[in-house]
């Protein structure tokens, strides 16, 4: 069989339609949108109808579309936009399970700029407690910046009733929506939401474009600086490629919404159960009824993560670690020690993550085989199924 590419919340393929899309204006239709002539004017009218698509898919209006490099990029520019405009308030709030893209910036934040952050817990399924967000706002609180689903487990966050707290209390509310767009339904009209990261290869667009939605009115400072691009919200020559290619992926995403909710949920599912049914100490990880359609997290107890990608991939078959381990180190993943996952389960963890292009076959290939793999990676395992071993326990960010 081909390869199986069940790996898709860390990239996807580029969809076809997409890249017909974009094709032409490598070689056909060059110019630089910021031109005065005719030949220029036409690729910014094609990056009008990208913001336009982006747009819909996030049900806001289009000059609230920022285009940017990447989802962290967007992160980025969030968070010190926010904390640019209110220079007398120091203090940040985020959660322990946020992409490296949000932690790695209030660590830094914290260390290097003389800003407090404050980074709530969640509990063994992944959920956040918004009375201890309630109770952690305070007068000098800049911004709140919490995921709209986690990129390991897939759960969804209530970003709704967050940022209904958030307006109430007067404070920012950004959300790193990398995962969620383009697999759920999105109305931002609707939602209490001042900003939202996204980005273009997490739903079929090429590598290296994303965006930013910035509420109309809210107070925005420009992160990168320079020219009059983007009416002067993100300077630099636009990636007019990546720009029109992410436009279409959205267009398209649009269009399957319903497919990512009922076809591909149905493929997860399967997999799931099949797994969960075929191996014995099989723990799923995260909130089974709250998460993204695509994602399921699976922890094999007492056998290594790396040691099963390693045999999954001479299947040819394509997934995600759950641990962060590196040469030397046995340390699971932030979001799993946060969860409280035992040590022996969290470092088994496997993540599968599909999209539309996954077939039936392909899960039903993957359900034959794991349970093969697991039991004879048991076999020389160095962990005892007596002994689960302390559960991973929440740490700072230091």
């Amino acid at each position: 069989m081909d390869t199986i590419y069940m790996d898709n919340n860390a990239t996807t393929k580029v969809d076809p339609a997409v890249l017909e899309e974009m094709l032409p204006y490598f070689t056909e239709q060059y110019g630089n949108p910021s031109s005065m002539h005719r030949f220029g004017g036409q690729v910014g009218g094609k990056i009008t109808e990208a913001r336009e698509r982006v747009a819909a898919l996030l049900g806001c209006d289009a000059r609230e579309v920022i285009f940017t490099a990447c989802g962290t990029e967007s992160d980025n520019t969030a968070i010190r936009s926010a904390l640019a405009a209110q220079p007398d308030k120091k203090h940040i709030i985020t959660s322990r399970v946020e992409h490296p893209a949000i932690l790695s910036l209030c660590k830094h934040l914290e260390k290097r700029e003389g800003y407090d952050v404050t980074i709530l817990n969640v509990d063994t399924e992944g959920n956040l407690d918004l009375d201890e967000l309630n109770k952690a706002i305070r007068d000098d609180t800049a911004i709140v910046s919490i995921m709209w689903a986690n990129n390991e487990t897939g759960v969804i966050f209530p970003v709704e009733k967050i940022g209904e707290i958030c307006r109430d209390r007067g404070v920012i509310f950004h959300t790193d929506a990398v995962q969620a767009v383009g697999k759920i339904p999105m109305n931002l009209k609707e939602l209490p939401i001042d900003m939202l990261s996204l980005s273009g290869h997490k739903l079929h667009a090429p590598k290296g474009v994303g965006a930013l939605y910035v509420r109309k009115a809210l107070p925005y400072r420009p992160f990168i600086i320079g020219g009059h691009q983007e009416k002067g919200r993100r300077a630099g020559t636009e990636n007019t490629t990546g720009i029109i290619a992410l436009g279409k992926a959205c267009d398209v995403a649009l269009q399957h919404i319903d497919d990512e909710n009922t076809r591909v949920k149905a493929l997860r599912d399967k997999l799931e159960s099949g797994l969960m049914s075929a191996i014995p100490d099989a723990k799923l990880n995260g909130d089974k009824d709250h998460r993204l359609p695509n994602t399921t997290n699976i922890s094999f107890g007492y056998v290594e993560g790396e040691a099963i990608l390693l045999m999954i991939d001479q299947l040819g078959i394509c997934a995600s670690s759950g641990s962060a381990c590196t040469s030397g180190s046995l340390e699971p993943s932030h979001v799993l020690r946060a969860m409280g996952v035992p040590f022996t389960f969290a470092h088994g963890s496997i993540r599968f993550s599909l999209s539309r292009f996954n077939t039936e076959e392909e899960v039903d290939y993957v359900v034959e085989n794991l349970p093969k793999i697991i039991e004879n990676l048991r076999k020389i395992s160095p962990f005892s199924a007596q002994d689960s071993g302390p559960a991973c326990t929440p740490r700072s960010t230091e």
